[in-house]
């Protein structure tokens, strides 16, 4: 439709001037006075890893703090330099530490680190011979970062940098609603509800927005699921994994807004892209980045249990996001589960046989992914196959899978070792989960350091023109849900999903779409800023309060037009 187009071509150029941010950007992010921020400082956790390490704007204004202080500002280039270190090619590897080595502890050197003991940075200079390791200088770092994270952290506390991250921290605590965003075409359909495009206005940044209509969860009686799904998102930081960066409520749904990833799923592409399949590489490729997803659910202790291709979704550059966590559950330290969920043909035999389990039907799913990207089918099922539940079931416990000219050595060995019956024998449920599955020769052309900081470049690009899922004509449309009232009883339940911001997502949305550097300024003569400044009062309101009532009223009412328009330019 004329409006679709419209739609791609405002997103296409980033929203006319502004790069999509609503004329009154500045407005909605507006730094609150300090003054107001005084019940966050009392009860803000004192955390150095969360504060300083964990959120991006927390872990931006720790280091312009230390960049006042001279011997902290080294401690912080000499971990930028580490950092650096860990992700150089195989071969540059050695000239990079000898660089740090020399940097930082040649006698003569003025960058003296706090403390180090001369046998510890020995120790580097000897393994930096032997082999260059990506752990060399794990011990160097632990010792600054017990030093930043004492008396620095405490000093920090006192300072203008962290009343203005307390600042940011509020104004990531404000409410979202349906009017935080733009909604624009549908994407597809979800469980509960369909899944369209919606967009920040105060930051212009895409997102999807699933809806779970409420009407269709309580029928269904999915509100444990649906909450179980957001929580586990909210937990997991991975770029390997879709993250959650609101969670907010309309009179019908409750909305998820998650990464968006508009190079369709891995379905599509094996199936619907010429032949089926993938080359060899490029099923590596996927498969090298799933394990670095898995790696990073398993250790929140989280199993997936949905592994399959339409649950893996490409982005713009073409690197995968696993999706859909509706099936996924965090298990007790220590503790196994059961539970019969997957999908026919993809579950495990000890899930088929309702075994206990923690992590194996990830790695089986692994398999399974692996055989059918190369394959262009699964391992137990052919293609559209009419066949029973309970005979693909069959297949799964006794069946040997069947491996064609497509597969080299190397693809059957690690299919052979993933798709192991017996838990026990399988690769990745050895003790040592990823690591396992990361050693495996398949892997030895991927430097897993640069793949995880997205420095290596997807085989296959998606074209950006290209809409890689089906036609919105053909994504069905819901049913009217009859015979289910909504009361008060289901609050509590909204209560818990409705939260608003996720910290790190939202924190990394200002940084990236550059709000961040455009209103984090300081006063430049060494001042505070009014709205630092304890003694000076928060200014008063522009306009009366009559005014600014009956204006949000409009707006509201006139839903999210307010600014879409550009003002015509005055010749």
């Amino acid at each position: 439709t004329s409006a679709e187009n419209t739609v791609a071509n405002y997103i296409e150029s980033g929203g006319g001037k502004r790069n999509g941010r609503s004329k009154k950007w500045k407005e909605m992010l507006k730094l609150p006075h300090i003054s107001q921020c005084e019940e966050l400082r009392r009860t803000i956790e004192r955390d150095y890893t969360s504060l300083c390490e964990k959120q991006p704007i927390g872990r931006l204004l720790f280091r312009q703090y230390c960049d006042t202080r001279p011997e902290l500002k080294r401690c912080i280039e000499f971990m930028d330099a580490v950092a650096m270190y860990q992700l150089a090619p195989d071969e540059k590897r050695r000239d990079c530490g000898l660089n740090v080595l020399d940097t930082y502890f040649n006698n003569g050197s003025a960058a003296h680190l706090p403390d180090i003991p001369q046998d510890v940075v020995a120790g580097c200079r000897e393994r930096l011979e032997q082999s260059p390791c990506k752990e060399l200088f794990n011990d160097c770092t632990k010792i600054v970062r017990d030093y930043l994270s004492g008396a620095p952290f405490s000093f920090y506390q006192e300072s203008m940098y962290f009343s203005r991250f307390l600042q940011w921290k509020w104004l990531e605590r404000q409410p979202v609603t349906k009017n935080t965003f733009r909604h624009y075409r549908v994407l597809g359909k979800g469980g509960f509800g369909e899944v369209c495009a919606c967009q920040v206005r105060a930051t212009g940044k895409m997102y999807a927005c699933k809806k779970l209509e409420k009407k269709r969860v309580k029928k269904r009686k999915g509100e444990a699921m649906a909450l179980n799904e957001k929580r586990i998102l909210e937990k997991v930081n991975s770029s390997f994994v879709v993250s959650l960066a609101y969670a907010y409520e309309t009179k019908d749904a409750l909305c998820l807004v998650l990464t968006i990833m508009n190079g369709g799923d891995l379905k599509f592409h094996i199936y619907n892209m010429g032949n089926s399949g993938f080359d060899e590489q490029r099923a590596i490729f996927y498969a090298a980045e799933i394990c670095c997803g898995l790696e990073d659910l398993h250790r929140e202790r989280i199993v997936y249990r949905d592994l399959k291709p339409e649950n893996i979704l490409l982005d713009d550059r073409g690197h995968i996001r696993i999706s859909d966590l509706g099936l996924a559950v965090q298990i007790p330290e220590g503790e196994t589960i059961r539970g019969r969920v997957g999908t026919v043909g993809y579950m495990a035999p000890e899930v088929i046989q309702n075994e206990s389990y923690t992590f194996s039907p990830d790695w089986w799913g692994l398999g399974c992914l692996i055989f059918e990207m190369i394959q262009g089918q699964s391992p137990f099922r052919k293609r559209k196959e009419r066949v029973k539940r309970e005979e693909v079931d069959r297949r799964v416990r006794e069946d040997q899978e069947e491996y064609s000219d497509k597969f080299s050595e190397e693809a059957k060995d690690i299919c052979r070792q993933l798709l192991a019956k017996d838990p026990k024998e399988r690769l990745g449920c050895q003790g040592r989960g990823a690591i396992e599955v990361k050693q495996h020769p398949i892997f030895r052309n991927i430097n897993f350091k640069r793949l995880e900081a997205n420095m290596l470049d997807p085989p296959f690009s998606p074209d950006p023109r290209a809409v890689y899922c089906k036609d919105v004509l053909d994504i069905e449309q819901f049913s009217t849900v009859k015979g289910v009232n909504l009361d008060p009883t289901d609050d509590d339940f909204y209560h818990k999903f409705v939260t608003g911001s996720v910290s790190i997502p939202w924190q990394n949305e200002m940084i990236e779409m550059e709000c961040f550097k455009e209103i984090n300024v300081y006063e430049t003569d060494g001042t505070l800023c009014p709205d630092l400044d304890m003694n000076r009062p928060n200014p008063p309101p522009k306009r009366g309060f009559f005014y600014r009532l009956f204006r949000r009223e409009v707006c509201f009412k006139s839903g999210y037009s307010d600014d879409e328009t550009e003002e015509p330019s005055r010749l």
